[in-house]
């Protein structure tokens, strides 16, 4: 049965037939609205409107087809399902290329009417809901849902603008959690290619053998493991946009071939002798000096030039201190929107916020506020509630001096390491910028050395 009522109009000149199927939907708790004749129903359809349309496809006045031309017109996204006799299948057929939902055959079981009406509801509802939730999507990346009052972002936002309705490639270039994903996002959401696919990947994050087939894709057999041929990234994101995280981890044997992409136009996959041709927009973004990598030959300098058509550069937080309390009001009415009844920061909880260096920036500043919306029980936000470490850690010189015996240059490596994590909030991409290392070269220091145990709950050094 459904858990709502409703509405169904049924068009059918037979009036035993029309009065049994209404009989029958009233008795699965649908409210039937039964007609007669296809014009009064083609009136009706336009005046109100219906969650699904049952009409005879052979009418003596106007057909089945009318009917369904003024229900799409009148309500794009209503279901009509058509009846018809046999031999008028290739006709039924023909409907459904014209936007019916679905046809059912003379004669019929009334079962058969409820699993159709019913398999419309649950067909509009979900597409009513992918609607809504497209529209959320890109709602969240309009451009007056990116905040910052400071000149620097108003630069940005300005930018974005002229950026987003071509298809140059950008550079997105900003410390950890500065927001350069949300850029991104905003440049395709506000682009003619909103309606098809933003795929995000992180470079760093997928190993360097798997980054080319995971871009590029492979057919079956390609190497040991290829089980299956997969489309690659390349191919998802077709007609969309395709984001590049952290490019300036990409290994430079891989560098090349994305050059070759980004000139042809074209990605062959990992075992294939052919190339196809891919349609999408190409935006890219680091958090590494990518000039200096050029000079120290890790990145090459005709991708640069390929990838920064159009370059744009988030500043920190630190340098853009007057977009703190917009960034935290906000971050709080997200983050007591799950019920909490906290208002605001108290003058010197602010003047906290303001005063802290932020090395994590916006992302940073968001988990604190959760953090202290969490812990707060009042209606304003404290000082004590943001944790926010008010004394500097002691320096590596004074731990050294402090030991009882002399350290292993192993053990000081640790310690500094240990500390910088700490330092960036355990930031792997701003500590690795900080020690001059690659990310990956960080994980596995961690790894040898322990640094990583530093940040262990208990705190232990």
């Amino acid at each position: 049965m459904p858990e709502q009522r409703h509405t169904v109009l049924v068009v059918e000149d037979d009036p035993e037939m029309l009065a049994l199927v209404c009989e029958h939907l009233e008795s699965e708790g649908y409210t039937a609205v039964g007609m007669g004749r296809g014009a009064e129903a083609i009136t009706r359809v336009r005046a109100e409107g219906f969650d699904v349309v049952l009409t005879d496809l052979r009418m003596p006045d106007v057909d089945g087809m009318e009917v369904l031309r003024a229900a799409r017109e009148a309500q794009r996204d209503v279901p009509v399902i058509l009846v018809t006799a046999f031999g008028s299948i290739e006709t039924a057929i023909q409907a459904i290329r014209q936007g019916a939902y679905d046809y059912v055959t003379k004669p019929f079981a009334l079962e058969e009417i409820s699993l159709l009406v019913g398999k419309a509801l649950e067909d509009r509802r979900l597409r009513e809901e992918n609607r809504r939730l497209r529209e959320e999507v890109a709602g969240r990346y309009r451009l007056h849902n990116l905040l910052g009052a400071s000149p620097g972002m108003q630069a940005i936002f300005a930018l974005i603008r002229q950026a987003a309705p071509s298809d140059a490639n950008v550079l997105i270039t900003g410390e950890s959690g500065t927001g350069k994903e949300l850029v991104a996002k905003a440049l395709h959401y506000n682009s003619p290619r909103a309606e098809r696919p933003f795929v995000p990947v992180n470079c760093a994050a997928v190993p360097a053998s798997l980054l080319e087939s995971e871009l590029f894709g492979h057919l079956k057999g390609a190497f040991t493991g290829a089980v299956a041929a997969r489309r690659g990234l390349f191919r998802e994101a077709e007609g969309g946009t395709l984001f590049l995280d952290e490019i300036g981890d990409m290994a430079p044997e891989l560098q090349a071939k994305l050059l070759r992409v980004i000139e042809d136009r074209a990605v062959r996959p990992v075992g294939s002798d052919e190339a196809s041709r891919v349609d999408l927009r190409l935006l890219a973004a680091t958090n590494t000096d990518l000039p200096t990598k050029i000079q120290e030959s890790q990145f090459r300098e005709d991708l640069y030039y390929r990838l920064a058509v159009i370059p744009i550069h988030i500043p920190p937080l630190r340098e853009r201190r007057e977009d703190i309390p917009l960034l935290a009001e906000h971050f709080l009415r997200r983050a007591a929107a799950s019920g909490k009844a906290i208002r605001s920061f108290t003058p010197e909880a602010m003047a906290a916020l303001l005063r802290h260096p932020w090395p994590g920036n916006a992302r940073e500043l968001e988990n604190v506020v959760e953090r202290a919306v969490t812990l707060t029980v009042g209606e304003q936000i404290t000082p004590e509630a943001l944790l926010l470490e008010t004394s500097p850690a002691p320096a590596p010189a004074t731990l050294l001096a402090q030991s009882a015996r002399r350290p292993t240059i192993e053990e000081l490596t640790a310690e500094y390491v240990a500390l910088v994590l700490r330092e960036v909030g355990g930031d792997k991409a701003k500590a690795a910028e900080i020690l001059g290392i690659s990310k990956r070269t960080l994980y596995r220091w961690e790894k040898q050395l322990g640094a990583g145990d530093s940040l262990s709950p208990a705190g232990t050094a």
